[in-house]
Order: C-alpha cells, then structure tokens, then sequence
C-alpha cells in the first residue's frame, strides 16, 4: 500500500511540475507573441534626467524592439509648455508622459488630455499613487531633502529652518518652481503648512537663498562647494555621495514632500498599444528594480529601495490636498516670483 502511495505522489509531483513549466512556456510565448505585434514610433515627454531615461529606453527596447522611442526630456514645467503649445497648434505629438507630480497630471486631466489606462501592473501599486480614473500613476517616491557639502558643513543640521538662520546667510540653493514640477510642488506644500507657510519663504529671500533652474543645478552647486545647503531631491544626492562627491542629506524632523514622478498616455496618442506597453513596463517588477538601479526609492510593493533612502513608509510626509495645489499652483508661482523676482 505504502509502494503504490509513493508512486502516485510522485506521479502528481511530476504533473505538476510539467503543468508548471507549461504555464511558463505560455506565459514567456505570450510575452513573446505581445512584443511581435507592438511596434511603431512613440513620442516619449519626460523630466527625468537623460541618462536615466535612455536607461528606462533601453531595457523597453530589449522587450520590444519593434518600437522606436523618440524622447524629448527638459524640466517639468517647459514638458508642459511645449505640450500646451502642441495643443493650441492641434498637434499633440506627445504619447506617454512622465513627470514630477500628480498635481501637473491632474491640469492635464481637468483639460481631457488623459487616455484612462488601468495597467495590470498597477494591481501591485498602492491605491494612493493611483488616479481613480486610471489617468496616471505613480513610478517612484523621490522625497526633497536637505543636502550640505560636507567639506562647508561641520554640524549636520536637522531642520529645515536653518536656511533662514545666520550659518546659511548667502550658502543655501534652490530649484525654480517655474522650471521643476517638484520645486512648483514643494512650494505649494510647505506654504499650505503651519509651521512655514509664506513667511518661511520671505526668510529665505531675506538670507540670501539662491533660485536656480533645476535640482540637478542644485546638486552641482553643493557638491561643488560653490553653495553648502541645497533643497533638492534624495535620490540625486544619494547618487553623487556614492560617487564620492562631499555631500550628505538629511530627512528634516519637520517631515518632507515626496512626489512620485507619475506616468500617462495622452488621449490622442498614435500608438495606443506600444503606449500601453510602455506604462506596463515601468510599473512591472523589471521596471521597478530598474529604478531601484538607477538609484529611486520603487513604489511597487516586493522591489527595495536602494541603500540609504527611506521608504515611503519610513517617511513623515507633508502633504497638502491634490485639488487646491492644481487650482493655485499658478498663483503660487505668481507669489513666488514676487518674492524672488522671478518669473
């Protein structure tokens, strides 16, 4: 009885173990199958930096060689203008979009640009980076930190009140809120907090703060010595410290901003399917660690962060709501360059 017990649960073993590795073959065959027949041209918009994009490029076109990429990449905010003047022309050339925050998603979606895509892959997304109406998601958390050059910077701060106090009196840098979508974000959170609000800005002006296009300007400035504080995103001095540059970042006790660089298919695009394709990918597991690679905090659920930034969980956010962040964010910018005299 034992003997013939054995052999049959051998035989269920070894069935299983060809079911197993017949679903594998369907799946790989479908993948295979899926990528055959995606091809054509896609217009790519995105403000990530351009190496990290022809990464991301890269690894779409080992899975779907048939599509060819076309990539425009500048700050957030001259993304939106060449978009907006596609649109006033009646040309949106764009496909897919990937930028800094869901309050620029959210003008787009107001205006009906959007196409709703509810990837599958989105099923491993928390629900709070994910438009209800499938008109973006979320690919990452970048948190804006406090950076200081090391070398300047003998006593690690832990506030961000220090850039209004005497030891950073013409030392400290920051992105232009009419240039980066996360600056233009940040500004929106932080003057919609009690602790800071408008003031803590006029005291940043006051101090000698420093406004420059983008947080890559920001990181070359610290990083350099030329400045010793920066507001600038983590994922950006993570990188330049591995590097070796003299700099370090400081999640501030006050809590941070995070965005979450989310993604799109414009309503007109040509190529629907690659465009699909192309969210599926950067949310999939092998986008995600991907990001992980190139230095990004995932926001898919199972992929790590890299080494030496929190996790969204590990975070103490500022937050501010969605909705009024969209409805004033120009009137912010209008404030901001008062302040500063920028536009």
């Amino acid at each position: 009885m034992r003997k013939w017990l054995s052999i049959f649960t051998l035989f269920i073993l070894l069935f299983g173990l060809v079911a197993c590795g017949s679903d594998n073959k369907a799946s790989s065959g479908n993948q295979a199958e899926r990528a055959r027949q995606i091809s054509g041209e896609l217009n790519f918009y995105t403000s990530q930096p351009d190496e990290d994009a022809q990464r991301l490029v890269e690894a779409f076109n080992k899975r779907y060689p048939d599509v060819k990429i076309n990539t425009f990449r500048s700050g957030t905010e001259e993304v939106i203008a060449k978009l907006r003047a596609e649109k006033e022309a009646g040309n949106i050339q764009a496909d897919v979009l990937l930028v800094a925050d869901a309050v620029t998603f959210e003008s787009l979606k107001n205006d009906g640009l959007l196409l709703s895509y509810k990837s599958k892959e989105a099923e491993h997304i928390p629900n709070q980076f994910i438009d209800s109406d499938g008109m973006y998601t979320g690919t990452k958390v970048m948190a804006t930190v406090l950076a200081v050059n090391t070398n300047r910077v003998k006593s690690i701060p832990d506030s961000w009140n220090v850039l209004a106090e005497k030891d950073a009196k013409g030392k400290a840098i920051m992105p232009s809120p009419f240039y980066s979508g996360a600056a233009a974000y940040n500004l929106g959170v932080f003057t919609r907090q009690n602790d800071f609000g408008w003031d803590f800005f006029n005291r940043l002006k006051e101090n000698g703060m420093a406004v420059t296009k983008g947080n890559g300007a920001v990181l070359k400035s610290v990083a350099s010595g030329e400045k010793s504080y920066g507001i600038v995103v983590d994922y950006l001095v993570l990188r330049a410290k591995k590097e070796g540059s003299p700099v370090e970042f400081i999640y501030p006790k006050e809590g941070v901003p995070v965005i979450t660089e989310p993604i799109g298919i414009m309503k007109d695009t040509k190529n629907e399917e690659a465009a699909k394709a192309f969210v599926d990918f950067v949310l999939s597991e092998e986008g995600q660690k991907l990001a992980a690679e190139l230095g990004y905090t995932p926001i898919r659920k199972g992929v790590n962060a890299p080494e030496g930034l929190n996790t969204i969980d590990e975070l103490k956010v500022l937050n501010a709501d969605i909705s009024a962040l969209y409805q004033s964010r120009e009137e912010d910018k209008e404030k901001f360059g008062e302040i500063f005299g920028q536009q």
